[in-house]
């Protein structure tokens, strides 16, 4: 399984992105997807997620302003990103977690940078 994560960029504050993770492989259906930022001398966190039913969930602070969701026959997962700001500088990674067996994939990231 491999995951390529693809959009990002410099945007203005009050802008927006969407960002994009294919997974190759087989059995995109069986993964729940997330999407996580790193910020500059910062811990990773958890930005939102998407089960393989639909069921989303988000960090408070995106709540109203990001949006996940998934096409199964693309073996795409998205963010879109509203409303941007500054906090939002990052590199955003996607992650894959498989139903089955648990284990954990990851893309390399993409670098969303908001300016003021």
């Amino acid at each position: 399984v491999q995951l390529q994560a693809s959009g990002g960029g410099l945007v203005q504050a009050g802008g927006s992105l969407r960002l994009s993770c294919v997974l190759s492989g087989r059995g995109f259906s069986l993964y729940s997807m997330g999407w996580y930022r790193q910020a500059p001398g910062k811990e990773r966190e958890l930005v939102a997620t998407v089960s393989t039913g639909g069921t989303t969930t988000y960090a408070d602070s995106v709540k109203g302003r990001f949006t996940i969701s998934r096409d199964n026959a693309k073996n795409t997962a998205y963010l879109q990103m509203n409303n941007l700001n500054p906090a939002d500088t990052a590199v955003f990674y996607c992650n894959a977690r498989s139903v089955v067996t648990r284990a954990d994939y990851w893309g390399r990231g993409t670098l969303v940078t908001v300016s003021s």
